[in-house]
């Protein structure tokens, strides 16, 4: 995955994720507009898309920042 691919990806997470949604519909959500994303690919975007826009969006970068260590934690 390029820089570019995981942009878009982490873009689409900022904009899907919720405080109430869990890291498999969070997946689901992220395959509907990028069916070629591993999940490792996914938690890759989520870790990025923190850095990228922690200061703009609090809760929304908490929310990813729970499911990419979780990925990470289950080795995906």
């Amino acid at each position: 995955m390029d820089a570019e691919e995981m942009q878009a990806i982490g873009d689409t997470l900022m904009r899907i994720v919720t405080p109430d949604m869990t890291p498999k519909q969070l997946v689901k959500a992220a395959r509907k507009e990028h069916p070629k994303a591993s999940k490792k690919d996914i938690a890759r975007a989520a870790f990025f898309s923190i850095i990228a826009h922690a200061d703009e969006d609090h809760g929304k970068a908490k929310n990813l920042q729970a499911f990419a260590i979780a990925e990470r934690v289950n080795g995906s």
